[in-house]
Formats: C-alpha cells, sequence, structure tokens
C-alpha cells in the first residue's frame, strides 16, 4: 500500500511563545507532525494535548538513552501526552522529533500517539502515548513543561492518505 505525505501547515517562531496549536486538518488516513524545537528555559520536556483535553486522559511509556544509560519511565492517567525524556530540547541545542498521530479520525477507539525525539546533546528516546478518548482529533496543541518555546523553531504537519 502507497502512502503519500502532503504538508497541511508549517510554523517558524518569529519570536517565543507558549505554545503552538494545529487544528485544520481532514481526510487524511493518518498525521505526522515534525519539530525542530529549542526552548527558552534549559532542559525542559515537550508535551502534547488532544482537544483541548486536560484530563487524566492519558498514558505514556517512554525509552531513552544518552549513550551512556538506559531509563524508561511509564505514566498512567496522565495530563498530557509526554513527546520526550532524554531528548528534550535546551536553550542551545534544538530536540528534533517525529510525531506520528494513528488513525486520528476513527471515532471508535482510543488514539495513539508514536514519538522519536532526540538532542545531540542530551540522548534520545522512542515512546508511545495513549489519549483514552474515542473522538477524532481535532486540534494538537504542542508546548514546553515550562517557559517558552524559542525563536527559530519549526513545526510541519503532515496529513498521510494511504492509497
Amino acid at each position: 500500500m502507497a502512502a503519500t505525505y502532503e504538508p497541511i501547515a508549517t510554523t517558524t517562531l518569529g519570536s517565543a511563545q507558549a505554545d503552538v496549536t494545529f487544528n485544520s486538518f481532514s481526510g487524511y488516513t493518518d498525521l505526522v507532525l515534525v519539530y525542530a524545537v529549542k526552548t527558552v528555559t534549559a532542559n525542559v520536556d515537550m508535551n502534547c494535548r488532544l482537544n483541548g483535553d486536560t484530563g487524566s486522559n492519558y498514558s505514556s511509556v517512554l525509552l531513552s538513552g544518552t549513550g551512556s544509560a538506559a531509563a524508561s519511565t511509564l505514566v498512567s492517567n496522565g495530563t498530557f501526552a509526554y513527546l520526550n525524556w532524554y531528548g528534550y530540547p535546551s536553550t542551545n541545542n534544538n530536540s528534533n522529533a517525529i510525531i506520528n498521530f494513528l488513525n486520528y479520525s476513527n471515532s471508535t477507539t482510543y488514539k495513539t500517539i508514536i514519538t522519536r525525539a532526540n538532542n545531540a546533546n542530551n540522548g534520545t528516546n522512542a515512546g508511545v502515548n495513549l489519549w483514552r478518548n474515542t473522538n477524532a482529533i481535532t486540534s494538537i496543541k504542542l508546548y514546553a513543561s515550562s517557559g517558552n518555546l524559542d525563536t527559530g523553531s519549526t513545526f510541519t504537519l503532515y496529513g498521510i492518505t494511504a492509497a
């Protein structure tokens, strides 16, 4: 089965801001979000909320490594999806990530989010998140756990159509 990535929207921050939200997408099988982010506060996590949901409806599993150490973490009943752990952004190095939102418009299943993030100075991680909601995803909000996303950070959302 062939899949086609279509760019939906790209945002490059002209100034520091608290978050980036995508809320105009439809007609795709899956969504892929790619970012290169710096933050104004050192060593913070990148997080995601779907459809403005701040309830305890997210579960996250992350596997991380630094090249000399490995770790894992599990969060049940979280209020957001974790996008990174050791792959976190910093004030002087980008965190680069690819985030897959699988079957985002299905209205009968919970939503799965697969993440891969890295920062050359800190480490890398892979993760799986579950949003325990059967609603279609209509809004994706990305934000740092503290402080702002820095000027020059870029975010691109792609839609995938399966042939």
